[in-house]
């Protein structure tokens, strides 16, 4: 796939959110997409997957299949998970009993498979991102595009992605995956696209210039001292958030304890 001098505004006259990008996404590459907040990483996501068009410029050779999960899944329709996994499966091309079969072992694997006959506006964000992923994979895709996939996930729910996207890679496909979380780490050789002021810059990390995610619970009383310690240690703390015990996100991932602060440096 190849993103050819491609620009796009929201409407005429509004400032560019990307301009004269020029990327190219070969068969089995995996591209991390950074950047601060609000600079339009979901934008080229989103060009990339088709939801956009170019305001200039061209999208060339998209793959047939593209497998495409939001940041936050669109839970506001009236189906059940089965209903709703059943129906993509059958618009994408699969047989009535082929699209049930494939719509339990995705459940399965996600571990959503209790949830099947629950309405998807009355799921936690949790398990109503793990449909997304679902439906996403429900036909191996040729591209892979994940908008921040480890959101709102449950702890086993994000171990298994990294293994996803091998998966997909394995078969030929590319990946295209956003993250601030620092979780794509976990996907060593992968190209970086940096977007800053509407451009988008390549890079393909040395291994010397690869880092870590550690994420560690501390008592909350304690947080702020961590923080400090850490950052005079020399290291970037990413973020701090309630944390969840791993027994109670395992047992029950749509409710969870909190038990204290989680810090990720």
């Amino acid at each position: 796939m190849r993103l050819d001098d491609v620009w796009l505004r929201y409407r005429r006259g509004a400032p560019w959110v990307l301009r004269a990008v020029q990327l190219d996404l070969a068969p089995a590459e995996a591209a991390v997409v950074l950047g601060r907040n609000g600079v339009g990483k979901s934008t080229l996501l989103q060009l990339a997957a088709g939801v956009l068009r170019p305001t200039r410029g061209a999208v060339r050779d998209r793959p047939r299949v593209v497998g495409w999960v939001p940041e936050r899944f669109p839970a506001d329709q009236p189906f059940t998970i089965d209903q709703y996994l059943t129906a993509v499966a059958r618009m994408r091309g699969l047989p009535a009993s082929e699209a049930g079969r494939v719509v339990t072992a995705w459940t399965e694997r996600l571990g959503v498979r209790r949830y099947g006959d629950v309405r998807l506006p009355e799921l936690s964000k949790g398990t109503a991102q793990k449909v997304g992923l679902a439906q996403a994979l429900l036909v191996r895709p040729d591209l892979l595009i994940l908008d921040e996939p480890w959101e709102g996930l449950d702890v086993t729910a994000r171990e298994m992605v990294p293994d996803l996207i091998a998966e997909v890679r394995d078969a030929g496909g590319s990946v295209l995956v956003s993250d601030h979380r620092g979780e794509t780490v976990r996907l060593p050789g992968a190209t970086q696209w940096l977007v800053d002021e509407g451009a988008v810059i390549v890079a393909t990390p040395s291994p010397s210039s690869e880092s870590s995610v550690v994420e560690i619970v501390v008592p909350t009383a304690d947080a702020a001292g961590t923080v400090a310690a850490l950052r005079a240690a020399g290291h970037q703390v990413l973020g701090v958030r309630p944390a969840v015990s791993a027994s109670a996100a395992v047992a029950e991932p749509e409710r969870g304890g909190l038990t204290g602060s989680g810090l990720t440096a």
